[in-house]
């Protein structure tokens, strides 16, 4: 058996079957496999710049929480109770009252226990009076003194459902290659940027996606 068939099916024909259909479509003289072995690179480069931002962005939102309700604010009632819970789909109250009870009493803890998207729905519009009018300034240094409030939360919000969908795809180790990953770099940057710009620098001084992005598979 060839190495190309002993491997499609380990991977299953399936799975290889989107790789085969890009190469072919692409009119490329690449195999399939070098185009599947570039989007695992690609996706493992993303780590590094998805962990930093995810990072970034989730303390910067614990900031703006404890300046306006304390350092215990995962206990606090009024932001609880600030938070949507609808009877179906997504919880964001419902996450919080389960980390918190599972944390106890560390704030630290309940920070990493909290889901990418509870995060990214502290920027809807629901929060523009609430947290981003009050304190935007203070944990989102980088953002663009010029513009409203509401339309630097708006477009946070916006890249951070960008990252949202890369991460997951990249979590479930499904096809990357064909979003525009250059884009997908740069919303990063720019969540990064808001909370650090020199944090922004330091990241871009240590990513391997833009490399990678050259080199796919033609």
């Amino acid at each position: 058996m060839q190495i190309e068939d002993a491997v499609k099916c380990a991977l299953s024909a399936d799975r290889l079957r989107t790789y085969e259909n890009a190469v072919a479509d692409l009119d490329t003289r690449s195999a399939p496999l070098e185009l599947y072995l570039w989007n695992a690179r690609i996706s493992a480069a993303f780590l590094i710049p998805l962990h930093i931002g995810e990072v970034v962005i989730r303390n910067a939102v614990a900031d703006a929480l404890t300046r306006i309700h304390g350092p215990r604010w995962p206990w606090v009632q009024g932001f609880a109770d600030s938070l949507p819970s609808p009877t179906s789909g997504y919880n964001p109250r419902r996450e919080l009252h389960r980390a918190a009870a599972r944390c106890a009493t560390s704030t630290a803890q309940v920070i990493p226990a909290l889901s990418f998207v509870f995060w990214q729905k502290m920027f809807t519009q629901r929060f523009d009076v609430r947290v981003w009018s009050r304190c935007m300034d203070a944990v989102l240094p980088g953002a663009d003194p010029t513009a409203p409030r509401h339309v630097t939360r708006a477009h946070l919000h916006n890249d951070l459902e960008q990252i949202r969908r890369l991460r997951n795809r990249i979590a479930h180790h499904e096809p990357i290659f064909a979003r525009a990953l250059d884009e997908d770099y740069a919303a990063i940057q720019r969540v990064v940027a808001l909370r650090c710009t020199r944090t922004a620098d330091w990241m871009a001084g240590h990513e391997g996606v833009t490399p990678l992005l050259h080199r796919r598979p033609r």
